[in-house]
Order: structure tokens, then sequence, then C-alpha cells
């Protein structure tokens, strides 16, 4: 699975923009026709190519189940969640993106990038997003 955090997502966790125990986070699903890029695509509204289809709604589920960790054993700090399940669906996912909701699209900053490899489509069973046990996404060395 390739992934990457996106700059401005960079920038605002080092400003503090961005505080996952508090703030809204999102798990949105795009199409293999997104072309990610981590430097010129700042918030949702840069986005391309949201999943349509049975059991999804555009912006993706909220993130529950955050907690934060230190990872002492690895040298990094770790965020962790609960896995998203969209029931019943029909549609077709390559990728998932992690962002801040401020109520805004052009103004909730995109966090990270999660390319599954290859498509997934389901079509009348549940698509459930299982996080690498590492979790969502960490800060190391």
């Amino acid at each position: 699975m390739y992934s990457f955090i996106y700059n401005a997502g960079k920038l605002a966790w080092l400003k503090g923009e961005v505080q996952p125990l508090l703030d809204a986070l999102r798990v949105a699903l795009v199409t293999a026709e997104y072309v990610a890029n981590k430097d010129s695509h700042q918030v949702f509204a840069d986005i391309s190519h949201e999943v349509v289809g049975t059991g999804y709604s555009a912006g993706g589920q909220l993130l529950s189940g955050v907690v934060l960790t230190q990872d002492d054993a690895n040298d990094r700090a770790v965020l962790q969640a609960n896995s998203p399940l969209w029931a019943v669906g029909a549609f077709t996912a390559r990728a998932a993106l992690l962002y801040k909701d401020s109520g805004n699209p052009a103004t909730s900053p995109l966090l990270a990038y999660m390319n599954f490899g290859a498509d997934h489509t389901v079509s009348g069973e549940d698509f459930n997003l299982e996080w690498s046990p590492e979790g969502v996404l960490y800060l190391g060395e």
C-alpha cells in the first residue's frame, strides 16, 4: 500500500491546527482516477473522483475511537482508530484520504493518502477499511 502525508497536512500538524482527539477527522474514498499530489492538493476541495455509490456518502466517514500512543520500541508516536465500515455498499475504491473536516471543503486540510494498490469493489456487501496494525499513521524517525 502506497501512502504519504500531504505537505499541507504536515504544516497543519506542526502549527497545531490539527488536534486528533478534538477535531472531526474524516476518511473519504476515491477512485483510481484520482491522481494524488502531495504538493498542490491542500484541502478537501482540491480532490476529485470521490467514490459515488450505494452505501457511501460524500465526504466519507467520521473517524471514531481515535487514540494517540507512544511506541518506544519503534521510536514513534502513533494515531490509531477504529476501522471504518461502509455497510452493504456498491462501489469501487482505490484509495482513502484522511482529512480534518472544518465544515467547509475549502478549509478542510488534507492529512494523509493511502492507496490500496488495486481497486476494491463491493456489490451489496460491507466495505471494511482495515488499518495497518502499526496504526492509521505515525510520526517516527
